[in-house]
C-alpha cells in the first residue's frame, strides 16, 4: 500500500507543502529545491542501517555497503572543495548547528575565547548568542560591520583581536552580502596566533561553482550544510587540516553524535556528483547575476540595500524609509505569494524578532530557471505590495500564474 492509503493525513499534508513551494516565489537565502535524485536518496533504505563510528571501525555489523557510501561521499565532497592532500573530510555531522559544536568541543576548553560576528550583523546562533549553547559555554567577543559602508572593516576586526586575544576566529555569515577576503582574515589570525575557521553554510555552492574566494587554502577548519546554494539534503560536513582530524571525529561520534544518518550521507555524495557538473557552475553563476539584478531592481524602486549592493546570493533590504517593519514586510510579501525571511539591519533600532529588514537570497528561483528579467518583475511585484497592501491578492494570483512556467525541481 501505499503513503496516500495508508496514512492519508500526511500524504496530504506533503502534497499541501508541494503546492505551496510550487505556486510561491521562494527568496528565502538559506532555501533551496533538491533533485528527485537526492530525494531518492535521502529516502531510500539506507535509513535502515546504524552504523555507530567511521568505515572500518564500526559496532554493527553489516555496514560494509555504508561504508563504501560514506568513502565515496567523501571522495567528492575533497573533489569538489579541491582539498589539499592534508585535508580531512567528516561527513557524518546531522547539520549545520551540530558541526559547529563539534568543532568547538574539539578544538576548545569551555570559557575560551572566540571572535565572531554578532548575529543582529549577520552572524548565526551557534556563533555565540548567549541564548545558544555556544555563548554559553564559550566567551564569543563579536565585530560587527562598518556602520558607513555596512561591509566588514578588516582593520578593526584586526584591531579587536589584538586586544582580546581569541583562540580561535569565526567567519561565515547568514546575512552579508559581500565576498568575504579569506586570506585576510588568515593574516589576522597568524598575528594573534588563533585558529581559523569558516562556517561556508551560505555560500558553499558559490565556491564549489568557482563565483567566490574559497577559505582552503588558508584556513584550518571549514563547516558547511549542504542543503543551501549546494542543493542537497539537510546535513552538513567538516573539513580540516590533518592535525585536527582526530580530535574533529572524536568529537562528532562518540562526543556529540550517534549513529551517523547513512541516507543523508547518501543524498551528499549525489548532491557533490551534480556540483562537479559544467551545469552546475553555470547556475552559481546565475545565482549572483541574479542576486545583483534584483538588487539593482529594488534600488530603481527605491528600497534600501546594506552596503549598496550584493555579491553572492543574498541582501538585506533595510525598510526604515518605507514605513513597515520587516515582521509585517515579510508577512505581508507572503500574503502575495512572495516568500522571504525577516532580518535584523547593522546596527537595528528594533528587536531581533521585529526587525527592521527583510532578507532576501536567489539560490531557490534561480534552480527554477528564472534569470535577470524574472528578477525585475519580481522587483516590481515586491515594490507594488509594499506601496500599496490591497494589491496584494491580485499580485498572488499573479505570482501563482507566472510559477507555473518555472518548474521547481524536485516537485
Amino acid at each position: 500500500m501505499s503513503l496516500k492509503q495508508k496514512d492519508s493525513q500526511i500524504y496530504n499534508l506533503i502534497q499541501k507543502e508541494r503546492k505551496r513551494e510550487a505556486e510561491t516565489i521562494n527568496l528565502i537565502a538559506s532555501e533551496n529545491f533538491a533533485s528527485k535524485e537526492v530525494l531518492e536518496a535521502l529516502g531510500s533504505i539506507l535509513t535502515n542501517k546504524y552504523a555507530e563510528n567511521y568505515p572500518r571501525k564500526r559496532y554493527y555489523g553489516g555496514c560494509e555497503v555504508v561504508d563504501e557510501v560514506e568513502d565515496l561521499a567523501k571522495e567528492r565532497v575533497r573533489k569538489a572543495f579541491d582539498l589539499p592532500l592534508d585535508w580531512h573530510v567528516n561527513v557524518q555531522p546531522y547539520s549545520g548547528s551540530p558541526a559547529n559544536l563539534e568543532v568547538y568541543n574539539a578544538l576548545l576548553e569551555p570559557a575560551d575565547t572566540i571572535m565572531a560576528m554578532d548575529l543582529a550583523s549577520g552572524g548565526h546562533l551557534t556563533h555565540g548568542s548567549p541564548v545558544n549553547f555556544s555563548g554559553k559555554t564559550y566567551k564569543f567577543v563579536h565585530y560587527g560591520l562598518s556602520p558607513k559602508t555596512g561591509k566588514l572593516d578588516y582593520m578593526e576586526i584586526l584591531k579587536l583581536a589584538d586586544k582580546v586575544n581569541p583562540k580561535l576566529i569565526l567567519c561565515g555569515y547568514t546575512a552579508y552580502s559581500r565576498e568575504v577576503d579569506f586570506k585576510k582574515f588568515r593574516e589576522i589570525a597568524d598575528k594573534v596566533k588563533a585558529i581559523a575557521m569558516a562556517d561556508v553554510s551560505h555560500i558553499a555552492g558559490l565556491i564549489v561553482g568557482g563565483v567566490h574566494m574559497s577559505p582552503i587554502p588558508f584556513f584550518d577548519v571549514v563547516t558547511t550544510t549542504v542543503h543551501k546554494t549546494l542543493r542537497g539534503p539537510r546535513a552538513a560536513i567538516i573539513m580540516c587540516k590533518d592535525k585536527y582530524a582526530s580530535a574533529i571525529d572524536k568529537s562528532v561520534f562518540p562526543g556529540m553524535q550517534g549513529g551517523p544518518h547513512e541516507n543523508a550521507i547518501a543524498a551528499i555524495a549525489v548532491t557533490f556528483k551534480e556540483a562537479s557538473m559544467a551545469s552546475f557552475r553555470k547556475y552559481a553563476e546565475q545565482i549572483v547575476k541574479n542576486a545583483k539584478a534584483l538588487a539593482k531592481s529594488l534600488q530603481d524602486f527605491g528600497f534600501k540595500i546594506v552596503s549598496d549592493g550584493t555579491d553572492n546570493h543574498l541582501m538585506i533590504v533595510d525598510f526604515t524609509n518605507k514605513n513597515i517593519s520587516g515582521l509585517d514586510a515579510r508577512k505581508l510579501l507572503e500574503s502575495a505569494g512572495i516568500v522571504t525571511s525577516q532580518s535584523t539591519i547593522p546596527q537595528d533600532p528594533r528587536k531581533p524578532w521585529d526587525p527592521s529588514g527583510v532578507r532576501l537570497g536567489t539560490p531557490a528561483v534561480t534552480s527554477r530557471g528564472m534569470k535577470e528579467k524574472e528578477m525585475s518583475k519580481i522587483a516590481s511585484w515586491i515594490a507594488a505590495v509594499i506601496t500599496d497592501p490591497a494589491v496584494a491578492p491580485k499580485v498572488k494570483e499573479e505570482v501563482r500564474r507566472f510559477c507555473k512556467n518555472f518548474p521547481a525541481p524536485g516537485l
